[in-house]
């Protein structure tokens, strides 16, 4: 009978042991789960951070060549009225040879 009550107390504290190490190892586990989530979350939001970055960028590129091609266009009209008026005058010099 003492034999049985031994092996019934090892018995208990070899369940205990499991128990404890399965708790252990349970904790270990969603330590890492939890900074591997960590990371990711910070990958993503870093990410949203440089998407946003790149959009702001490409709407000040926008912005930019939209001016370029203002300027461009009033140069091209401002060039086009000048000949036009050159071409007046030359007319009108034609037609006054005075």
């Amino acid at each position: 009978m003492e034999n049985h009550e031994v092996d019934s107390a090892k018995e208990t504290l070899r369940k205990e042991k499991l128990n404890a190490d399965e708790s252990k190892l349970l904790a270990k586990e969603q330590a890492r789960t939890k900074a591997y989530l960590a990371r990711e979350q910070e990958i993503e939001n870093k990410e949203k951070v440089r998407e946003t970055h790149r959009v702001v960028e490409r709407a000040q590129e926008e912005v930019r060549e939209q001016d370029k091609e203002k300027i461009r266009k009033e140069a091209y009209q401002a060039r086009e009225k000048k000949i036009a008026e050159d071409m007046e005058q030359r007319t009108q010099k034609n037609k006054n040879p005075n």
